[in-house]
């Protein structure tokens, strides 16, 4: 008994010894709270963290991360699990853990100096260490514990690191390397000439340049979906009937479509694939990504009638439905890992999976025609064993159906991975604008867009404040961002457009006027309405720029409501900060669409409700990318501009062509 006793009480003395909470353990963020049993001793951003390290005059680490990452996962294993890292980063450092999708500010803060120093984009995690000041003294992003992937390891940088306290000339020399090089990158460049023409020549240009002919997509790799310049792309075939734009975006949407890129059994993208032929994955799906795809498969099957894109939509709406989706709300992503095994929820290995299929009676060769068809082969795309399905055929086998039926089925075994439940304003206004596009294909959407629309605006509107972002089933507190009012206004239109309901246009323009007072300052657009004090930027790489989208919004309210304040907040916006239209317009591929926008001008169509909604489909479907339309009292349809008409008809498809001729 006394044995017995002693052994319970060693053993509760080792659980205790390796159990440890930090000050993340009452946070709400699900990447926070990962990290709150970690012996490092986080903090969560905010003024307590920097006083201690004023006070200690310790150096501030402060990683950026999400909950759904990869490395993130990595570098916490690696490096703030283990004992010796933990004892020299709480020795000489207040150590700050940031979740990029509760603070975007923040994290565009850091990765905009990472971009300035090393000309190059940076990632997640990413790693800064800063004086108690926040002066940066090194930057870095994913970080070994032990030297190695080209980086020396946190076991020799952090101490020496440390050793900077010592020697305040040698600290001084890199804050002011990194000093620098924000200098340089920053100010204000005008837009200094009108770049009409020019722009659509040149971006297409660029475009070409950086585009994979075989594979499509607009690098080597790794290779992201980017919407935005697809987006663009379709908007310069419909402005010019440029060809070579069409058929980049064809191959683009069309190989992600069959490639790995995409779930072939349960549906939906996942982020990026690391290589050139879209096949091999990093497993994280995010809401974004799909949201932001989900329109362009829509616009490709109305002007292709191709069932492929009407299927990604659908399938693609369902698995976020069935995984993401509670009350008509989003969670944000879910993990790339699945029990601890990367894509371990997505891939087979093709052995298995035909021994099982043969055993329930269906016929080998075709059995090994169909899961050949999906890429699943004996010498896997994933480790060597393991396959990634992707579609690597041309006829589609008889047995495809059941193959996938099976896989799907084999897949309700498997562990589900992580899913972040943060219920973000931003990225679910993006999934009510695709829900809303997509019923232009299937009129079922619209009332599932409608529900989540009023969800969305009751959970995340809150006596006239609007939110960032909330743990699904808490009460939301940080208050709304740029990107919020960007993404909440465009769908609000964009429901408008489908519905021609009132108090959509009426709270798009409420949306607009708070995102004018809060975020547009001295001439200036920030992310935030606090001390951070970032600006905001066109980048569309993760997804398409907050800015952009805001600047769009207002452009389309200035035609609808015939508010001219929009209009000159969005030319003085263009001229002030658009000198990147001169230079590298494919970077920032959502402004050039909208300065083709604000150049060609918007056509809007009236006529009554009733007239309207009865012509959608062939309002959808002009060639000319900048049409509206809003309910007047009218029994002919009406074609304008801004603040004047210039044709009509009782014909809609005779006002088309009078509108496609006046355009042109």
């Amino acid at each position: 008994m006394k044995n017995i006793l002693l052994w319970c009480m060693v053993t509760i003395g080792l659980l205790a010894e390796q159990t440890y909470t930090n000050a993340l353990v009452h946070e709400s963020s699900p990447y926070l709270r990962q990290h709150a049993h970690n012996p490092v001793n986080w903090y969560p951003w905010g003024p307590k963290a920097f006083e201690k390290a004023k006070k200690e005059h310790k150096f501030i680490f402060l990683s950026i991360g999400y909950s759904t990452c990869h490395w993130c996962h990595v570098m916490e294993e690696e490096s703030f699990t283990d004992k010796k890292i933990a004892k020299l980063l709480n020795a000489s450092f207040v150590s700050i853990k940031v979740d990029r999708e509760q603070y975007p500010q923040i994290d565009k803060k850091y990765q905009y100096l990472y971009l300035a120093f090393y000309k190059k984009r940076g990632g997640w995690p990413l790693s800064v260490f800063m004086t108690p000041q926040g002066k940066v003294f090194y930057l870095g992003t994913y970080i070994p514990k032990e030297e190695g992937y080209g980086s020396k390891g946190l076991l020799q940088m952090l101490p020496r690191f440390a050793a900077l306290r010592e020697h305040p000339e040698a600290l001084r020399k890199w804050t002011a390397l990194y000093a620098e090089a924000l200098k340089q990158r920053q100010g204000r460049k005008k837009l200094t000439a009108e770049i009409g023409k020019t722009l659509q020549k040149k971006v297409l240009s660029e475009l070409e340049e950086s585009f994979d002919k075989e594979n499509g997509g607009f690098a080597l790799h790794p290779k992201f979906p980017e919407a935005s310049k697809i987006e663009l792309l379709l908007t310069l075939w419909r402005l010019g009937g440029e060809p070579e734009a069409y058929r980049m975006a064809e191959t683009t949407l069309n190989k992600m479509a069959n490639g790995g890129i995409y779930d072939q059994i349960g549906g939906g993208f996942f982020r990026y694939t690391t290589d050139a032929l879209w096949q091999s994955p990093h497993f994280e799906k995010m809401l974004y990504t799909n949201a932001e795809l989900i329109p362009l498969y829509v616009e490709m099957y109305e002007r292709t009638g191709n069932l492929l894109y009407r299927r990604i939509v659908s399938e693609t709406i369902a698995q976020f439905n069935a995984h993401y989706m509670q009350h008509g709300l989003y969670f944000s992503a879910s993990d790339a890992d699945s029990n601890a095994e990367e894509g371990g929820y997505f891939i087979y290995g093709h052995d298995e999976v035909k021994k099982m299929l043969v055993k329930s009676g269906m016929d080998a060769k075709k059995v090994e025609a169909a899961l050949g068809y999906l890429g699943i082969e004996e010498d896997g795309n994933i480790d060597g064993e393991l396959s990634q399905p992707h579609i690597v055929g041309e006829k589609v086998p008889k047995l495809l159906g059941k193959v996938k039926q099976y896989l799907k089925k084999l897949r309700k075994m498997r562990t589900f991975p992580f899913v972040d439940t943060k219920i973000i304003t931003a990225w679910n206004a993006m999934m009510v604008k695709a829900l809303f596009t997509a019923s232009r294909i299937d009129p079922s959407y619209l009332k599932d867009a409608q529900r989540s629309m009023a969800v969305l605006w009751q959970t995340m509107r809150k006596k006239n404040v609007l939110y960032h972002q909330v743990l699904y089933g808490r009460k939301p507190e940080q208050k709304a961002l740029l990107e919020d009012y960007a993404f909440l206004c465009d769908a609000l239109l964009e429901g408008y457009e489908r519905t021609y309901d009132g108090q959509y246009l009426k709270r798009a323009e409420g949306v607009a006027n708070e995102a004018l007072g809060k975020f547009y300052k001295n001439g200036i657009w920030y992310m935030s309405d606090d001390a951070i004090g970032t600006v905001a930027d066109f980048d569309d790489r993760y997804y398409t720029s907050a800015l952009s989208v805001m600047l769009e919004s207002l452009l389309k309210l200035a035609t609808l409501s015939e508010e001219m304040h929009y209009l000159q907040v969005v030319k003085q916006t263009v001229r002030e900060e658009g000198s990147i239209l001169q230079q590298y317009p494919a970077k920032a591929p959502k402004l050039a669409r909208l300065y083709l926008r604000l150049q060609k001008g918007d056509v809007i169509i009236h006529a009554d409700k009733k007239l309207l909604l009865n012509v959608q489909k062939q309002i959808n479907g002009m060639q000319y990318p900048f049409v509206l339309s809003k309910p007047e009292q009218s029994k002919v349809y009406l074609a304008c501009r801004i603040n004047s008409c210039f044709a009509h008809d009782k014909n809609i498809t005779r006002l088309i062509k009078k509108i496609e001729k006046a355009v042109r």
